[in-house]
């Protein structure tokens, strides 16, 4: 199944990169593209779509209030060069908050968050089907290479390196722990200066160490709040 995509943009250079982008991805289909809010409100009466990306400073009618006229609002990505906008696009309970110049690998991120079911007539499929599942591309051995995160038992930080162990290979990449974390989705969670475990491949857990695979891992001072309040809550006061 692929989402039905609407792109809500006036400036031209960024409707041609969100187009590009979304064409490189093969669980999206672009059906239309508006300059406006009142020519998205008729596009969206004559073919519902699945998500719409949606620029904030549209001329006329603003994004924010293009959302509150919506009767049934589709799934809604925010694209736009102000930051200042972000608690209220949540507030609105939008998938992503994009900000301009936005970047393939950012636009992945934001689009791996988007829910299977959506409202055109599609039946839902599985999140197993290869085309829906979630992915990342990291840069190893002069190639990008496709890694499932819900594959990932844990990243484990090297200095300037990462160890990505995955259920059935590791994967050596040059980026930051903190950096690598922001592409992860939130079932992943940080409990050490070092380390980010998938909450679903752990196996047992105390105080100061998770189990995954036979790895025993440290869980920092400063994370054990946060690891336990997120595995059990209540836990952080163990």
């Amino acid at each position: 199944m692929q989402l039905q995509c609407l792109i809500v943009e006036d400036e031209p250079l960024a409707a041609e990169v969100l187009s590009d982008y979304i064409r490189q991805v093969p669980f999206l289909v672009l059906t239309g593209h508006c300059t406006d809010a009142v020519r998205a409100l008729d596009f969206l009466k004559k073919k519902p779509v699945d998500v719409i990306f949606l620029d904030l400073h549209l001329p006329g009618i603003k994004g924010f209030d293009l959302l509150k006229t919506l009767p049934q609002r589709p799934q809604v990505i925010i694209t736009t060069a102000y930051h200042q906008y972000a608690l209220e696009g949540y507030e609105w309970n939008v998938a992503d908050y994009l900000v301009k110049p936005v970047e393939f690998s950012r636009f992945l991120t934001a689009v791996n968050k988007l829910a299977v079911n959506t409202t055109s007539e599609a039946k839902p499929v599985s999140s197993k089907d290869p085309l829906l599942r979630p992915f990342l591309f990291v840069y190893t051995d002069k190639k990008q290479v496709k890694i499932f995160p819900d594959e990932i038992l844990y990243v484990e930080s090297e200095r300037d390196y990462l160890r990505i162990v995955l259920k059935s290979k590791t994967v050596i990449i040059r980026q930051t722990l903190q950096d690598f974390e922001k592409l992860l989705p939130s079932y992943f969670i940080r409990t050490h200066r070092s380390f980010i475990v998938n909450s679903q491949a752990i196996d047992a857990y105390d105080a100061v160490h998770i189990e995954v695979a036979g790895k025993s891992i440290p869980i920092g001072r400063q994370f054990k709040d946060d690891v336990l309040r997120k595995l059990q809550p209540g836990a952080e006061h163990l």
